[in-house]
């Protein structure tokens, strides 16, 4: 991975640049992302909030979905990025299994890595 790294929407439209490294990269099976993807979960990337420029959660010309997780009136510290959206996704690495409660029986998890029934614990902030 390089960084910074780049991403955005199918269509060209928004754009984002991250400067630093992701906190923490997972598979989050809960019903929101596999409704909001049409899969069995959406890959995801945590990062740091300070060091990710970009406008909105999604494209309003192509519909394309970039962020995820987000909570109207809260403020947290952290932003989480769908790995679909990267210019370069191959470098992802899913560390971990989210919202497994919620997962589906034809959705075959890598058994090499943890699974967490809802969030797994949050890093603190550096």
């Amino acid at each position: 991975m390089k960084i910074p790294f780049t991403g955005g929407c199918s269509c060209g439209a928004i754009r984002y640049e991250c400067t630093a490294e992701p906190v923490m990269m997972f598979k989050c099976h809960c019903r929101d992302c596999q409704q909001g993807t049409g899969s069995g979960f959406a890959p995801g990337l945590l990062l740091p909030r300070e060091s990710f420029r970009f406008p909105r959660g999604f494209c309003p010309e192509c519909g394309s979905r970039i962020t995820g997780g987000e909570f109207e009136g809260v403020e947290s510290p952290f932003v989480g990025v769908l790995a679909g959206s990267l210019d370069d996704p191959s470098w992802f690495q899913p560390q971990m299994d989210i919202f497994v409660s919620d997962a589906q029986p034809w959705d075959q998890m890598d058994p090499a890595i943890p699974k967490f029934e809802q969030y797994p614990p949050l890093p603190t902030e550096k």
